[in-house]
C-alpha cells in the first residue's frame, strides 16, 4: 500500500490523498484551499489534467476544502460520495448558479465498494457537514482508516461508531483543533440547552442566528431551541433549499408547520424557489406579528435594514454560531457591527465540527494503528504522544 498526501499536509483544508495498490490508484477527497472563491486547480496528472490515471475518487463530505475541486476531476474517473452529500452539493450549486458534475455514484454506510484490488468501506460519522464519512481502505494486505473530518460531540453516537471500527495498520487523520488551545468541545445538546436559556431571557424581542446553512446539526439545534421557547423558525430560501435536499426529519418549511420561509432578494431564481413553499411563505409584515428565531448572514444586511423598520431590534439577540475567527472577515465584521448598531446583543454560541483530544484518544485506543499520518492540521507533532504508533511526516509512505 502506497499513501501519498498530494495536498493537505501541514495545513488545514485543500485535502487530496492518493492510495495506490498493485493495480489500482484512488483519490480520497479533492478539496479547494480555504478562502478560495475560485479554486486554483493543482497540476495533478491523471486527476485534473491529461488522461485519466485514477480508478476512482471518494469524497468524505460536502465542505469545499474536501469537495471543492469535484467539477475539475477528469470525466472518465468515477466519483463516489454519500447520497445526501450529493444532494446537498447539488442543491447548493443550483442555488448559486454553479455547474455540477453530472454523474456521481452513491455509497452507503457499511457497504463495501471494490475498485480493482482496493476495497473501500464508508463509516458514517458526525461532523458539521451532514452525511460525513470515515473511509476504511484495504489493499496489499494492509488496512487504512481515513477519518475525513469528524467529532464526538454531535447527535450521532461516537461510541457506536467506534464499536464498528476494526484494528488498523495506518491511520490518516485530521487534527484541525490541535493548532490552538486544546479545550474540550461542548456537546451539541448542551448548546441547545444554552440557546433555550438565552432565547427565554429575550422575552418578546427578536432572535437571530448566524450559522452555516449546511450545518444540519446546528439547524436542528436552533430549530429545537425555537420550538422549546414557543417561537417560529424562519429560514431564507437558500437554507430551506439545503434543508429540503437533506429531507427526512430535518426541519423544513414543507413538512414543519412552525418553520416558515422568507425572501431576501426579489431575484427570479429566489422567487421561483419561494413559490414552492405555498402557505409556508412569510413576508416582513407577517414576521412582525410573530415571536421568531431567524437564520441570517451578512448578505442579508439590506433586507434586515428594511425589516428593522417593522420590527424593533433593540434588546434582541444574535447567536453567532460559527468559529470565532470568521468574525475578522470584513463582510462578517461589518454585519456584526450593523446588528450591534440596531441594539442587538451578540453572543457567541458554538461548538466545533472537529475532534477534540478525548475523541482522538478514544479513536486511537480502539483502532490501535501502527502508523499515523496527520493531515488537515498545523500541528502534526501532537500525535507523537501515542508511543505505540509511528508518526509519519513524509508526504509519500509505503506500508
Amino acid at each position: 500500500m502506497n499513501v501519498r498526501i498530494i495536498r493537505g499536509q501541514n495545513q488545514i483544508g485543500g485535502s487530496i490523498i492518493e492510495i495506490a495498490a498493485d493495480r489500482t490508484r484512488i483519490i480520497l477527497d479533492a478539496g479547494s484551499e480555504l478562502g478560495e472563491d475560485t479554486p486554483a486547480v493543482p497540476q495533478v496528472d491523471g486527476l485534473f489534467q491529461g488522461n485519466a490515471g485514477y480508478d476512482a475518487v471518494f469524497m468524505t463530505h460536502y465542505h469545499s476544502d474536501h469537495i471543492g475541486l469535484l467539477d475539475y476531476i477528469l470525466p472518465d474517473i468515477p466519483v463516489y460520495m454519500g447520497q445526501k452529500t450529493a444532494a446537498v452539493y447539488k442543491a447548493a450549486a443550483a442555488y448559486l448558479g454553479k455547474s455540477v458534475k453530472p454523474d456521481t455514484h452513491d455509497f452507503h454506510a457499511g457497504q463495501k465498494i471494490i475498485v480493482g484490488d482496493i476495497e473501500v468501506t464508508p463509516f458514517l460519522c458526525d461532523h458539521s457537514a451532514f452525511d460525513a464519512y470515515m473511509l476504511l481502505i484495504k489493499c496489499s494486505g494492509k488496512t487504512l482508516l481515513y477519518t475525513g473530518d469528524f467529532r464526538a460531540t454531535g447527535r450521532k453516537s461516537f461510541a457506536a461508531l467506534l464499536q464498528r471500527l476494526p484494528p488498523i495498520d495506518v491511520l490518516v487523520t485530521e487534527g484541525t483543533t490541535l493548532s490552538g488551545a486544546h479545550a474540550a468541545a461542548s456537546m451539541e445538546r448542551k448548546l441547545e440547552a444554552r440557546a433555550v436559556r438565552l432565547i427565554s431571557d429575550c422575552a418578546n424581542r427578536p432572535v437571530f442566528v448566524f450559522m452555516s446553512a449546511t450545518n444540519i446539526d446546528r439547524l436542528v439545534t436552533m430549530y429545537r431551541a425555537a420550538k422549546r421557547t414557543g417561537r417560529i423558525f424562519l429560514q431564507d430560501v437558500y437554507t430551506a433549499s439545503i434543508a429540503g435536499a437533506v429531507g427526512g426529519s430535518i426541519p423544513h418549511p414543507e413538512t414543519f408547520s412552525d418553520v416558515r420561509v422568507f425572501l431576501t432578494a426579489p431575484t427570479e431564481k429566489q422567487y421561483k424557489i419561494l413559490q414552492l413553499y405555498r402557505g409556508a411563505k412569510i413576508g416582513r409584515s407577517g414576521i412582525a406579528k410573530h415571536r421568531f428565531v431567524m437564520c441570517v448572514r451578512p448578505s442579508m444586511q439590506a433586507y434586515l435594514e428594511r425589516l428593522s423598520q417593522e420590527v424593533n431590534f433593540s434588546g434582541g439577540l444574535l447567536l453567532y454560531s460559527l468559529w470565532h475567527g470568521y468574525a475578522k472577515n470584513p463582510d462578517v465584521a461589518e454585519f456584526l457591527q450593523f446588528m450591534k448598531a440596531t441594539g442587538v446583543c451578540i453572543i457567541h454560541l458554538h461548538t466545533s465540527g472537529h475532534a477534540d483530544e478525548k475523541a482522538f484518544n478514544q479513536l486511537i485506543a480502539r483502532t490501535t494503528p501502527k502508523y499515523i499520518l496527520p493531515v488537515h492540521t498545523e500541528n502534526p507533532a501532537w500525535f507523537e504522544r501515542y508511543t505505540n504508533a509511528a508518526v509519519c511526516y513524509d508526504n509519500t509512505n509505503t506500508f
